[in-house]
């Protein structure tokens, strides 16, 4: 691998002498240069591996020729010597301080300067190496975190399905509900972050039906108030399926577990929480979720049609709903419709017209 070396000095004489110098350096490559503006101008354009540059020059000395060579984005650590006299100590001092790795002395001496240009130029080589390690470690750490990120996302759609193999509903329910919750969000003004951890948490929205028993669950007809009473479990037992993860999309499917039944004028369940009291997410799943359910077609019901579904999403924001959510929703209805198609099931009739039933549970 060829090792650039620039040169810099205005001395016609000391520029060939460290060239020769440089240049008996195995696959060494060498940029000599009378001009300071030049040879910046070359470390714009490829990043050394080591520069020789004189104190003594006209219209920029060596100390302003450094300080503008660390100023580049790939020349913050190139070793850099300086050629002095020896008793130039102030200038030594000021140059380390710019940023000079090493020092020659005038008159050169050969050896000397052989030695160090060599020593320098290992040390660079050391210096290309681990920082190669560390964007090779960088790039195994973001696959791995990746690999492992995947993997989360296949255990949480595969807990969200596995609910739904035991509801009537199905799995373009869980899309559909999640895309209108992410939708929701990014009318809400929520950042992008958020919006892709509603996407991915509120699928997780009924996870607490696994404990429900199939009597109930799959029961065709309206529910007695007992029965009743045991699907309004549901949110706490997802609730505490979900607790005490250190993953934040699980911590907000806990959340969306457990609140998205209440209701935004306190009547709702398992806690009766009331307007603000009901965390952002349950609130955005409330309105994604019945919506999605009236416009589905149930055991117990005909799917709705979509604009019904909506006109029952508007006459209930403020008591069943927050309305800050119901208008966020209705403001992308284009979107909402392009949703409803996208994630279609054969079964659903949403032409049909709407019929006295239970609120979904």
């Amino acid at each position: 691998m060829n090792k650039n070396i620039l040169i810099v000095d205005d001395s016609e004489l000391n520029l060939m002498l460290m060239t020769s110098l440089a240049s008996s350096i195995p696959d060494a490559v060498t940029h000599a240069f009378e001009d300071p503006l030049a040879a910046l101008q070359a470390c714009a354009e490829f990043t050394p591996d080591l520069i020789l540059v004189d104190y003594m020059m006209p219209d920029m000395n060596g100390h302003e020729f450094i300080r503008i060579v660390r100023s580049l984005p790939d020349c913050h650590d190139v070793p850099i010597i300086m050629v002095t006299t020896e008793n130039e100590k102030q200038v030594r001092s000021y140059a380390l301080e710019l940023g000079a790795t090493e020092f020659l002395a005038k008159p050169i001496d050969v050896t000397e300067c052989r030695i160090r240009m060599r020593n320098l130029l290992a040390l660079r080589r050391a210096q290309s190496m681990l920082k190669d390690r560390a964007k090779h470690l960088e790039f195994e750490v973001a696959q791995a975190t990746n690999a492992l990120l995947e993997r989360e996302n296949e255990l949480i759609s595969r807990l969200s399905c596995a609910a739904e193999f035991r509801d009537p509903e199905t799995g373009g329910h869980i899309n559909r509900m999640a895309h209108y919750s992410r939708l929701i969000a990014e009318k809400l003004g929520m950042d992008k972050a958020y919006q892709d951890l509603m996407l991915k948490a509120a699928p997780m929205h009924d996870i607490g039906k696994i404990g429900i028993p199939d009597y109930i669950l799959l029961k065709p007809g309206k529910l007695t108030p007992e029965e009743m009473d045991n699907m309004r479990r549901h949110p706490l037992i997802g609730s505490e399926i979900l607790a005490g993860s250190d993953a934040p999309v699980i911590q907000l499917g806990e959340e969306i577990a457990r609140t998205h039944h209440e209701k935004y004028d306190g009547s709702g369940y398992p806690n009766g929480l009331k307007g603000e009291q009901i965390p952002l997410a349950g609130r955005i799943v409330a309105v994604a979720d019945v919506f999605d359910a009236l416009s589905s077609a149930r055991p117990y019901k005909p799917a709705w049609p979509m604009e019904e579904a909506r006109a029952f999403l508007v006459k209930n924001a403020g008591s069943h709903f927050c309305p800050d959510c119901v208008e966020a929703f209705i403001s992308a209805w284009d979107q909402v419709v392009e949703i409803r198609y996208r994630f279609d099931d054969e079964q659903n009739d949403i032409a049909a017209k709407p019929v006295e039933c239970q609120t979904p549970a």
